[in-house]
């Protein structure tokens, strides 16, 4: 069954086009994980939060990223790191036009 996962923590930026410039090679290392279907940046300045929405193939696939994920962002220093994991109805979420595929 597909899994959801969401990621956030605190963060100092950089935020929008300075992010995008400086995570291009962390975005394409995570484009390879095992298992990834894809994953939605997510950033908020004002609250100085940022994160991902990830949907994976399965939960053992989620959570081997999420292990890896979580130890990589504590090496640059992040604290606070929250991952919560969820199934995926499919069926509604087709209905609701929810993204499934790759």
């Amino acid at each position: 069954m597909a899994t959801l996962v969401q990621f956030d923590f605190p963060a100092q930026g950089p935020w929008g086009a300075e992010m995008s410039t400086a995570y291009a090679g962390l975005a394409d290392d995570i484009a390879t994980a095992p298992g990834l279907r894809w994953k939605i940046w997510t950033e908020n300045a004002e609250t100085q939060m940022a994160g991902g929405i990830y949907l994976f193939d399965d939960l053992e696939s989620a959570q081997a990223y999420a292990e890896m994920h979580t130890a990589r962002l504590q090496s640059f220093g992040v604290t606070d790191i929250r991952a919560l994991f969820f199934e995926v109805n499919e069926e509604l979420t087709r209905t609701t036009r929810g993204p499934l595929g790759a």
